[in-house]
Order: structure tokens, then C-alpha cells, then sequence
């Protein structure tokens, strides 16, 4: 499903307060537009609360949320316990209460944080998962890394792939060929340089998060597209590294 914030605020008041679906909600709207833009934490609990009502009441056997961009999410986890400590008792601690038993509990909830083999990517995942250790009680799960670049040659194939780079040999092979393999083997030399890059900021993740927090590597696919092809592939090939 796709999130719809002045939707979940009409079924949270007809669940909670029993205020019965209106098809436009207006001033009731603005006068929480009000709220929320006053006191924090009150927009993010309308999101988080939908999430966590729909894991409580069981509607599906695994919920699974592309969640908002790293700058924001921990502001959404937290905003359960924000609201907890801004109001000590009453029907909206009541509400908050539960989703903090839903968020913290290992067993139901987990981050999984996607990132990539590249500088920021990586900057910014050790960055989230420190803040999601120290901010909020809610268990990082794994590290998905996307766009994993496969390893080519092994040492001894890679001395054999530089001899090959000399211009006797390579005119040899186009020859044999029946065409130019310069930018064939061109090619095999940028994937290796990007490998090896690559493998320097894997290295860097891997020492900088806790060495029980799996890491799984979904490998680059080389399409042109991302269509139900690909998400076959990208799923079964994260069934295999699971």
C-alpha cells in the first residue's frame, strides 16, 4: 500500500476516538495540522502508528516499509517515545505505549539499512546505524549493500590479463577475433579498478559496525532495466545470501 497521511488520520480517529469517516475531514485537519506543527513528533506517530496498528492487528503475515530518507527515520522511530514523555498519562500514552512494545521488540521490528559499495553511501550507513544505537531502542537488523561488483580474475588470472594488455598480443587476439577486443579488455580493467575500490569502502563498513550485524551483498546486475525480471533476480539472489 502506498501511505496516506490524512487517510490514517481518519481511520485512527474512527478507531480510537470513534469519530466516524467523513469524506473530507477539514477544520478537524487543520486544527491538527496546528498540533503537529507544534508540538514534535505528532506527524510521525500518525505514520509509524498506521505501520505498527497494521503488524498488532495481524492484517499481513510480514510488513515491510520502504521507509523515509536516512535524515528522517530515526525521527520517526523515536517519535513514540517523544510523545510518551511530553504526555505521562491518558489515552495518548495509552496509544504510544504499544507501539514502543511493537518498535523495540526485536522479535517484530528490525531496521535494515540498504546501501552501496561507495564513499557516501557507506559514510552515511555507519553515520544512521551509530544513530539508531544511540538514539532509539529499536534492533538494526542487517545491512543490505546493493551493487556489489563481482570479482573478475583471480592473482594469477590478473597476471595473465596483464600480459594480454601488451599490443602485440592484443592485435593477436582481435585477429583471432574477427574484430577490435581493445575495448573488451578495457572493460575488464575498469570493472577490476572498481572491484578493488569498492572492496576498500566494504572493508570500512565492515569494521565500523558491531561483527554480529549481518551484512548481505546483492551483486550488480548489468541491465538496461529494472523491471519484474530484475526484482526476480535481486530476490533470489538476497534468498541465497539469507
Amino acid at each position: 500500500m502506498s501511505m496516506n497521511t490524512e487517510e490514517s488520520l481518519k481511520e485512527y480517529l474512527s478507531l480510537q476516538l470513534k469519530i466516524p469517516f467523513l469524506a473530507k475531514i477539514g477544520p478537524l485537519a487543520r486544527t491538527f495540522d496546528f498540533i503537529a506543527n507544534a508540538a514534535p513528533g505528532v506527524k510521525e506517530i500518525l505514520t509509524i502508528g498506521k505501520l505498527a496498528w497494521e503488524v498488532r492487528e495481524r492484517h499481513y503475515d510480514l510488513v515491510v516499509v520502504d521507509s523515509v530518507a536516512t535524515g528522517h527515520i530515526v525521527g520517526q522511530l523515536t517519535a513514540p517515545q517523544a510523545i510518551n514523555e511530553l504526555v505521562q498519562v491518558g489515552l495518548v500514552r495509552n496509544q504510544t505505549q504499544w507501539m514502543l512494545d511493537i518498535l523495540t521488540d526485536p522479535e517484530q521490528t528490525g531496521v535494515v539499512i540498504v546501501s552501496a559499495p561507495e564513499e557516501m553511501p557507506v559514510a552515511e550507513t555507519i553515520d544512521l546505524a551509530a544513530r539508531l544505537d544511540a538514539e532509539t531502542d529499536v534492533d538494526l537488523a542487517a545491512i543490505v549493500v546493493n551493487r556489489v561488483l563481482p570479482e573478475l580474475f583471480s592473482s594469477r588470472e590478473e597476471a595473465l590479463f596483464d600480459a594480454l594488455r601488451d599490443p602485440a598480443r592484443v592485435q593477436a587476439l582481435s585477429d583471432a577475433a574477427g574484430g577490435d577486443v581493445g575495448p573488451v579488455l578495457d572493460a575488464a580493467e575498469l570493472a577490476v579498478t572498481l572491484r578493488r575500490t569498492r572492496a576498500g569502502h566494504l572493508a570500512t563498513l565492515r569494521e565500523a559496525v558491531a561483527p554480529r550485524l549481518p551484512l548481505i551483498y546483492v551483486p550488480y546486475l548489468f541491465t538496461r532495466s529494472h523491471g519484474a525480471r530484475a526484482t526476480r533476480q535481486v530476490a533470489e539472489l538476497l534468498g541465497e545470501e539469507l
